[in-house]
């Protein structure tokens, strides 16, 4: 089952609660929340939601993985599965997607 907008919302406003100057950058997404349009899917064309995590080892290096299909150098990260059960969720498994993917290819 594809995210709800109430897990989207509600994750949205916990970290606006620590970062409330944020909340008028985010007003596009929490309009989106209130729309029927599934902002979870990846077939929403006007916008939808991707996750995706930033790893520091203790040097202060950020790992990146090659995007195969962009050809860019980007943080782990991807569009939500209809089997994640939350954000949080979905980022760890593209982060460990995009690890594998980097490991397989050499990059």
């Amino acid at each position: 089952m594809p995210l709800s907008h109430d897990h989207i919302r509600t994750t949205v406003e916990t970290y606006l609660a620590r970062h409330p100057h944020e909340r008028r950058q985010l007003g596009g997404l929490l309009d989106a929340l209130d729309r029927p349009t599934d902002i979870a899917s990846r077939s929403t064309f006007s916008g939808h939601v991707t996750c995706g995590a930033i790893v520091v080892d203790p040097l202060g290096r950020v790992l990146h993985v090659l995007h195969l299909a962009s050809g860019k150098v980007l943080a782990p990260g991807g569009h939500t599965e209809p089997e994640d059960d939350s954000l949080a969720e979905a980022a760890l498994r593209e982060l460990h997607e995009g690890v594998l993917t980097e490991d397989r290819d050499g990059c």
